[in-house]
């Protein structure tokens, strides 16, 4: 784990051949599965926006966004997003985006997922250290969703 103000990285080794966890980050439906979203469309696409509503509990209100910046399929895959954007009445549109990368690799019995998670450095002053708090201590829980997910799909 290599952390400083900037960037978050978590990995996690998976008991799953890497396609089926190239599956749960690339179909939206998979995705929303483990994340805890609910996406419209059949598929993410380079360049475009993925949309929909969170489904965790105490954030069912809020709307869930981010701009898919890369697709390599079964090596990575990255979006960009505004990070613990959790304010209904604050518009985070002018705001600074982070830039989330999910890499696969073959390991001895599975894959090795890394996620990194970067740019708070350049989130307004006001927001950035909780945003970096919650995302760090959320993409733990995220991990272990992955894991979950991939084990019993």
């Amino acid at each position: 784990m290599n952390e400083d103000t900037d960037r978050i990285e978590r990995q996690i080794q998976l008991m799953a051949p890497r396609s089926r966890v190239w599956q749960a980050l690339i179909q939206p439906k998979a995705f929303g599965e483990w994340f805890g979203v609910v996406l419209q469309g059949e598929a993410f696409v380079e360049g475009e926006l993925a949309r929909g509503r969170i489904t965790i509990p105490g954030y069912e209100h809020m709307k869930f966004e981010f701009l898919v910046v890369c697709i390599e399929p079964e090596r990575r895959f990255g979006f960009r997003w505004h990070p613990h954007a959790v304010d209904p009445t604050k518009n985070y549109d002018d705001e600074p985006t982070t830039l989330v990368m999910f890499e696969l690799e073959d390991a001895s019995r599975g894959t090795l997922l890394r996620v990194v998670e970067s740019g708070f450095d350049a989130i307004p002053v006001e927001r950035r250290a909780e945003a970096f708090r919650m995302n760090s201590h959320g993409w733990e829980e995220q991990m272990e969703n992955i894991q979950r997910h991939v084990a019993t799909h």
